[in-house]
């Protein structure tokens, strides 16, 4: 096996400083010219890697100062959105690399402190119309704001299953049909647990909701319609589907693995199996979010950082990351700059390979 790994030099791992609180307090500011960059460490595992990641990789520290970062995604008018859930915010990087609290409070809503540890929102994508969808997370529902002002109208496409609440939607993408698929582990909950008191289905399902994009703005949420996909993974978190529409992909946090299930023309899914397993790494962090390339590979959050995965199920590559790493966008002007969300930091990475962007 080809392994190489390239080194970081250490005086970039300095810590160097951070503006602004990290829960609940002044918004964050960081101007692109306060940014900073390094050498990436590469664990190069397979010749094909060197097609997709330069010779000489570098992460650009985007924004720092958070908690426990989440749910990036690329707006088309040129600018990041992510979530900061231990602050239970939605927050957005300006092209001039200033960072502002675009909604707060995002998830929970209550009048008592939350109790749990993520009481914010998740995953985000955009729907064929530019409208952003958010998994809920510890709202237990998934959202669509109809315009890009926070305080617009919102519509609730999902929030229950056979009258039971959902636990706490993870991620979400939209196929090609219009559909919306997403995974619902307990990790919005406060316990994060099976047994949390307010757990109300007796499993983490992965689900479809037919016809999502033609829900009427401000409609009731339509939950009979909503299917029940997979019910048998422990912790299904991040999603993806194929650019050819054949193969819907789950990550699964516990135990470390990628799942591949056949997506059928009516946008159900077959008898799954398991497309990569990790759960022999000990490095941390574990599957999670994940975005395809236009030439249908992965990039997957996991262990030590973002695995690179063929179509196969090879493990081509990981862009090494020193903490947990929980998911992943394509942005950019042409799609090819990555961004990740590092536990309290957006880092991004150019990249030869050019990403699928909702």
């Amino acid at each position: 096996m080809l392994r190489t790994i390239a080194t970081i030099p250490a005086g970039f791992l300095l810590w160097l400083g951070i503006l602004g609180t990290r829960s609940g307090g002044p918004t964050i500011e960081r101007s692109a010219d306060q940014s900073f960059e390094y050498p990436a460490a590469v664990e190069r595992l397979d010749p094909a890697a060197d097609r997709l990641i330069p010779q000489h990789p570098v992460w650009k520290q985007v924004a720092t100062g958070f908690t426990w970062v989440e749910g990036p995604v690329w707006i088309h008018a040129g600018y990041l959105m992510f979530a900061d859930i231990s602050s239970n915010s939605i927050r957005k990087i300006a092209p001039d690399g200033r960072v502002s609290i675009w909604l707060q409070p995002s998830g929970y809503r209550g009048s008592q402190p939350y109790g749990g540890k993520e009481p914010g929102t998740n995953g985000m994508t955009l729907d064929p119309s530019g409208r952003l969808t958010v998994a809920g997370h510890a709202a237990r529902n998934i959202m669509r704001f109809e315009s890009l002002d926070p305080h617009g109208p919102v519509t609730i496409l999902a929030d229950h299953y056979q009258g039971k609440k959902l636990n706490s939607p993870n991620d979400l993408l939209y196929g090609s049909d219009g559909s919306l698929y997403f995974t619902d582990p307990p990790y919005g909950l406060r316990t994060q647990q099976d047994n949390d008191p307010a757990k109300e289905l007796t499993f983490s399902g992965v689900y479809r909701l037919p016809h999502a994009v033609a829900q009427k703005p401000g409609a009731a949420p339509d939950n009979n319609a909503l299917q029940l996909l997979i019910r048998d993974l422990p912790r299904p978190n991040g999603i993806a589907i194929s650019p050819d529409g054949r193969w819907l992909y789950v990550s699964n946090s516990e135990p470390k693995k990628w799942m591949r299930y056949p997506l059928r023309r009516d946008g159900t899914v077959g008898t799954g199996s398991v497309f990569l397993d990790a759960s022999q790494d000990k490095r941390p962090g574990a599957p999670d979010g994940m975005k395809i390339d236009s030439e249908g590979n992965l990039y997957a959050a996991g262990p030590g950082g973002v695995w690179i995965i063929s179509p196969s199920g090879k493990h081509l590559a990981t862009l090494l990351t020193d903490k947990a790493t929980a998911n992943v966008a394509w942005g950019g002007a042409d799609g090819s700059t990555l961004y990740t969300t590092t536990t309290d930091s957006i880092y991004s990475i150019r990249l030869n390979a050019k990403g699928i962007r909702p």
